[in-house]
């Protein structure tokens, strides 16, 4: 028989799916289709069906011990072990998605909060020691992410004898899994040009696909279009999503708006959809678009992002323009899928949209590629090592271990028992944002 394995998101599993219960419901389609009994699990609201997992809310912490007890393998993202901590005690084989490396977010969510900066990047990051301190697998989204773990887990002593010996190029304890796209082909639909105000049917549209994020440079690419309106007055510029579905705009959200409405581009060359499209709705958008488009700045969140909404570009054939410095940025130019320009210059940026708008062979030759790319990050491809995992499941050789176990263990609960004391003393601002980062 199978193991049984629960997957568990903070994120709200309804139609307008963000990315970390989109990649949940990945994982649970995979793992049901390797012949895996399956739960889906959510500490937000559960609203919508899967079709080869019971899908269920464990908001409580009964309903979420119920759960790991229940489970031969239990797959978790985000803020699970702090919501409820006695899971962390329970005797599963627990698997830690770190394909988002949340803590490095804070540094630029919370720039605008000086008198609470401090403790919430501390408090996040302790959130995460404690998952890394206490998960028996762990996946991550690239090379370069691996190698960013790795150090993290080395300072923490995950990486010692035990577990060295076990595997000593540590494929044992953590291996990349990337955020995958669907291995069916978009299906086609009626355009979404001549159907928004502000946007004609023959107008050349550069789609920014996803949340308009405080890590995120949206600033730099609407310059950009106002550079390249002056030679194509039909190029439009459209944000698919202003506010996150269950936390709402953030502060770059509203910083976009007012530059837009500076540049007199709102409505005319840069429209905004307010509506977070429906996860199943998707396809259309992008199958409407001309040109993906994403942009960051440059600091060390950037170096280890993976950009999910540029994968969305490559699965619908979008040639991507980009902002150079992350993993994907790297792929895309490597296998001709389009270009990555100096993060803050919106010159090279304008440069690269007309070169795509201008040639057709060129934007036929990109569109190739990035769908040929989308082949190679199909999501049954890119979760073979949790597939293989969750097939002989285990515990940690080092957690395994008495001793180095019990040591563990007791760091961990140092680290939670210290962090606990500094939710005691934090202000409204600190709960709101991590409660904020709770809803992502």
């Amino acid at each position: 028989m199978s193991p049984r394995v629960a997957v568990v998101t903070g994120d709200d599993l309804t139609d307008t799916l963000a990315g970390p219960g989109i990649r949940a419901w990945n994982m649970a389609e995979v793992l049901a289709g390797a012949g895996h009994e399956v739960v889906l699990a959510t500490t937000g609201r559960a609203d919508r069906a899967h079709s080869h997992a019971q899908v269920r809310s464990v908001a409580d912490e009964g309903a979420a011990r119920d759960l790991a007890r229940g489970c031969d393998v239990l797959v978790f993202q985000g803020l699970l072990l702090d919501h409820h901590p006695s899971l962390a005690d329970v005797d599963v084989p627990m698997v830690v998605d770190l394909y988002d490396p949340f803590h490095l977010e804070q540094l630029e969510r919370t720039r605008r909060q000086p008198a609470t900066r401090d403790q919430v990047v501390r408090e996040v990051t302790a959130i995460v020691d404690e998952q890394l301190l206490r998960g028996d697998f762990f996946l991550c989204a690239s090379e370069r992410q691996r190698d960013f773990w790795i150090g993290h887990l080395a300072a923490l002593g995950r990486v010692n004898a035990h577990t060295y010996d076990d595997d000593p190029s540590l494929d044992g304890l953590i291996a990349v899994a990337p955020f995958g796209v669907p291995a069916d082909p978009p299906a086609p639909g009626p355009s979404v040009k001549g159907t928004i105000d502000g946007l004609g049917p023959d107008d050349r549209l550069v789609l920014w696909a996803g949340g308009v994020y405080d890590w995120l440079d949206p600033l730099t690419v609407v310059r950009a279009v106002d550079r390249v309106r002056a030679q194509r007055h039909e190029v439009r510029l459209l944000f698919l999503g202003m506010g996150h579905p269950s936390e709402g705009e953030s502060a770059m959200a509203r910083t976009l708006r007012g530059l837009a409405g500076e540049l007199g581009l709102t409505g005319r060359h840069v429209l905004f959809n307010d509506r977070w499209v429906p996860y199943d709705e998707r396809a259309r958008w992008l199958l409407s678009a001309d040109i993906g488009v994403s942009a960051h700045l440059r600091h060390v969140e950037a170096a280890y992002a993976f950009r999910t909404r540029i994968l969305d570009y490559l699965w619908t054939g979008l040639p991507v323009v980009t902002t150079a410095g992350d993993t994907l940025s790297g792929l895309v130019v490597e296998r001709g899928a389009g270009a990555a320009v100096p993060p803050g210059d919106d010159a090279a940026m304008a440069v690269e949209l007309l070169r795509v708008l201008d040639d057709d062979g060129r934007r036929a030759t990109s569109a190739a590629a990035a769908r040929a790319l989308a082949a190679d990050l199909t999501w049954p491809r890119v979760l073979a090592p949790l597939v293989a995992f969750c097939a002989q499941p285990r515990r940690a050789p080092d957690l395994a271990d008495a001793r180095l176990g019990a040591e563990l263990a007791a760091s961990r609960r140092d680290q939670s028992r210290v962090r606990r004391g500094w939710q005691r003393d934090i202000d409204v601002a600190v709960k709101r944002t991590l409660g904020r980062l709770r809803g992502r």
